[in-house]
């Protein structure tokens, strides 16, 4: 009896210590400099109708459209939005956040991530830690989902502007991504329920002495993509588990000397994604930083890779 357990403990357990994450290197498609990009630090990224669509951490009434053609990506303004007041926050944790917060005009939402579902925009704002519903006129207004003090409850949120930054709506749930220090997953259900969520580690993925963070999320072919940034990498993650299927790991295209730009500690690192049958989409929110290769260009990047071969 002992003996027949302990075999079939062995037989569960095997297969699973033979399924490591598997981390690949990624393999380039496309890139392209974004016109009329520059300054803008563009930041999130979603597909809509087929068409792909961006927002700007530093304008915060335009939704915008990159337009491919051939070898050339334009932005293009796609949307105004009106009927966005300042919403309510949770109070800043210490007096200095207070007083920085006070240096920022009210409207300035600080848009990071943007989701599209069902013809409607679903915006997170990094300032407040809320999330903003835009029907195609461009008319917006705040849901009701309060989140940040149950993350901020569980030791989450607690550096300056470490918020919420990604956005996807799965359902009729929403998942949120927390940057770092540490980084965690949100899920807000239907009827306003809140769980957190710790990624699960990858072994081998390397941050490189940097925090392990989280900057986009995106949904696609029933997997949560995860976009993490100081490992240079895109994870595809099972749902309900997040565990890692595989990561590509962008290190060599991001560093290249045509693509690397001058500072990339503090910008020119992946901010946004966008998953759908053409590849893998990572936009770059270059702060206004210029490229090594072409000082005079300050324009965003957009990087399309492939899936590894036999996954899509």
């Amino acid at each position: 009896m002992i003996k027949r357990l302990l075999l079939c403990v062995f037989f569960v357990l095997v297969p699973s210590l033979g399924m490591a994450t598997e981390i690949i290197p990624a393999k380039k498609l496309n890139h392209y400099w974004v016109s009329a990009s520059a300054g803008l630090s563009i930041s999130g990224l979603t597909f809509c109708d087929g068409k792909l669509f961006t927002i700007s951490d530093k304008k915060s009434e335009e939704i915008y459209e990159i337009v491919v053609e051939g070898r050339r990506a334009e932005l293009e303004s796609y949307l105004t939005l009106y009927g966005l007041g300042a919403p309510k926050k949770d109070r800043p944790t210490n007096f200095w956040h207070f007083l920085l917060d006070l240096t920022r005009p009210a409207a300035a939402m600080d848009f990071e991530a943007i989701s599209c579902v069902d013809n409607k925009f679903y915006l997170l704002s990094e300032r407040y830690n809320r999330i903003a519903e835009i029907n195609m006129q461009g008319e917006g207004h705040w849901l009701e989902n309060m989140w940040s003090s149950t993350a901020k409850a569980q030791g989450y949120l607690k550096g300056y502007n470490l918020s919420g930054v990604g956005l996807q709506k799965i359902g009729d749930d929403f998942w949120i991504g927390l940057e770092s220090d540490p980084r965690g997953l949100v899920k807000i259900g239907p009827k306003k329920s809140v769980q957190i969520f710790k990624l699960p580690p990858v072994t081998g993925l390397n941050f490189r002495g940097q925090s392990e963070n989280l900057a986009a999320l995106y949904y696609y072919d029933g997997a949560l993509f995860t976009l993490e940034p100081n490992a240079y990498a895109v994870c595809r993650r099972e749902l309900p588990s997040l565990k890692a299927q595989w990561c590509l790991d962008y290190w060599e295209q991001e560093n290249s000397s045509e693509l690397r730009y001058e500072v990339s500690r503090t910008g020119g690192k992946g901010d946004g994604l966008a998953v759908n049958e053409q590849g893998i989409f990572i936009v770059f929110d270059n702060d206004n930083i210029s490229r090594i290769h072409d000082p005079q260009d300050r324009r965003g990047l957009l990087l399309q890779l492939a899936f590894p071969e036999g996954a899509q």
